[in-house]
């Protein structure tokens, strides 16, 4: 078992009962219930206690005694009811909340009874996943049967971050040649070492900064630190909880720092625009121990794992395969078999195996394909779940994260989406059509991305500004939605530091507002016709003058 489990509150597959609807509906303000899933990595879950959602995958499915269940992604599976009229569904409602169902409405299917306006009160605002929809349509449609394949998901507004263990290590990444973050960085490295005796992890770099070499404060705890060099150590299952000091690119290196499971980061706002840095570092210390008691809202933001295939290594792994078919047959001839496939991989028991993908890394913000130094137009082929959608002209293109959405995406006019929502961006740079607007992609979806076999030049790619190549002809991008996200520690909860960056970092509708009607001269005030008539009786004075 690893150290860390994700602790979340998910209910039990429904079954229907005979008269159509769910029969172990909750009560209001009935209790929580939690369950354990094995994670990857640190010490960390994610403490679950309101509502999830039920939807279908291969994965094992979770129980427990209770939420609300809704169904999102691309093939619903509950159980289908069978026929039931408005009025045995709001029977059973009524029972499930308390009440009495020979007060259920008539067919109309409408009732003002309170407690079944509670209820239905109570699923819409208690979860951030859409409420369940009907599995009905009309008198003969219904959802089909998949009973193979369910899986929950729990309600993101109710992610809490918890420990099973208290956090012994912390990784602490501060900004890069920026003074400013170097006093804050010394006074919290020294309170977590001399008060919380946690081991500080550092990068090696840090050490090297002249004017931490002439800090006495940091010399004396220089020896206790830990360091490690950025693309030579392997920090996975190493550290239980990482802050941040600095803006947004601290946490965009916290996330490539771990290609796989993510301890929870805390980030500080000592940046410029700190749009994923809610936390003010004056209060630090009352803020670090609230997170290391467990009293924390997370948001999980997804990352995009993409995977680069090249044309010459699958070139390679043809030929691989042919010369060891051409040895197998040739054994006896006197060929030597260390001769033969000797370009291909071996995996661990030694068995040879494909030739592995030369790029594949986890981008938290977006993957950008453009045409690099070129003047000539890129042309690039965009596929979805292997289907040819269409082909981009133009600068490039983004694929971006819900957290990336108000990156580059934004900036090349796409809309922004709450890091919440699972889904995938798509937004031309520059297009050279007046058409083509961004489009939003489920989460589940896989996109490949190749440069047209009649560009006129290769393309170029990055993850999150970094590891830039080139993409050749043949060559070709796949990006999917990993199932490792970065569990981001939130100052307040999900929506309000959403909205709180935006308002802050982005200015987002920010207006002079208009004036009320008092506010503006006697003739706006007064009404057209009023006016009119004044100008009448004026005239006509006029005249009789």
């Amino acid at each position: 078992m690893s150290k860390s489990q994700i602790n979340g509150g998910l209910p039990t597959t429904f079954r229907r009962s005979k008269s159509g609807i769910d029969s172990n509906l909750p009560k209001i303000g009935g209790s929580s219930s939690n369950i354990k899933t094995a994670n990857h990595s640190n010490n960390s879950s994610i403490n679950t206690t309101s509502t999830a959602t039920t939807t279908k995958t291969t994965t094992t499915p979770l129980t427990s005694s209770a939420g609300v269940s809704s169904v999102v992604g691309v093939t619903p599976a509950l159980e289908c009811p069978p026929p039931a009229t408005a009025k045995d569904q709001l029977s059973v409602n009524r029972l499930s909340a308390g009440g009495n169902a020979s007060s259920a409405p008539g067919p109309g299917g409408t009732s003002s009874s309170p407690d079944v306006e509670a209820m239905r009160e109570w699923w819409r605002t208690r979860s951030l996943n859409a409420p369940s929809p009907f599995q009905q349509f009309g008198p003969c449609g219904r959802i089909m049967k998949n009973p193979a394949m369910v899986m929950q998901i729990q309600d993101p507004a109710s992610q809490r971050l918890t420990w099973y263990k208290p956090p012994l290590t912390v990784l602490v990444i501060k900004k890069v040649r920026d003074s400013t973050v170097m006093a804050p960085f010394v006074q919290l490295v020294e309170w977590l070492v001399q008060e919380k005796h946690m081991v500080v992890w550092v990068e090696s770099a840090v050490l090297d900064d002249l004017s931490l070499q002439e800090d006495k404060r940091f010399q004396n705890i220089k020896e206790k630190l830990v360091t490690f060099k950025d693309g030579r150590d392997d920090l996975t299952d190493r550290i239980d909880f990482i802050v941040c000091l600095g803006g947004d690119g601290t946490l965009l290196y916290a996330s490539l720092l771990f290609q796989q499971s993510v301890p929870p980061v805390m980030a500080f706002h000592l940046g410029s625009l700190g749009f994923l840095t809610p936390f003010q570092f004056d209060n630090f210390q009352e803020q670090v121990t609230n997170v290391l008691e467990g009293h924390a809202a997370l948001t999980l933001r997804s990352r995009l794992r993409c995977v680069i295939y090249r044309k010459s290594e699958r070139r390679k792994d043809s030929d691989c395969q042919q010369n060891q078919m051409n040895c197998s047959i040739s054994g006896d001839s006197g060929v030597s078999m260390d001769s033969c496939g000797g370009s291909g991989t071996h995996n661990a028991s030694g068995k040879s195996g494909s030739r592995a993908p030369s790029t594949n890394i986890l981008v938290l913000n977006e993957v950008v394909i453009d045409r690099g130094p070129s003047p000539y137009l890129s042309n690039i082929d965009l596929f979805l779940d292997g289907k040819y959608i269409t082909s981009v002209q133009g600068d490039g293109l983004i694929v971006s994260t819900p957290t990336g959405s108000t990156a580059y995406a934004v900036a090349a006019g796409a809309s922004m989406i709450h890091p919440s929502v699972p889904a995938i961006m798509v937004t031309p740079i520059c297009p050279h059509s007046l058409s083509f607007r961004p489009i939003v992609v489920p989460a589940g979806v896989e996109l490949k991305i190749s440069v047209s076999p009649d560009s006129r030049n290769t393309s170029w790619v990055s993850f999150d500004g970094r590891n830039r190549q080139e993409l050749f002809h043949g060559d070709s991008l796949r990006v999917t939605t990993s199932i490792y996200p970065v569990p981001s520690i939130c100052a307040q909860d999900q929506i309000s530091d959403w909205f709180d960056s935006l308002a802050e970092c982005l200015h987002w509708n920010v207006r002079k507002k208009q004036k009320c009607l008092d506010e503006l001269s006697d003739l706006t005030a007064s009404g057209s016709e009023d006016t009119l008539d004044e100008l009448e009786r004026g005239s006509d004075s006029l005249l009789d003058s």
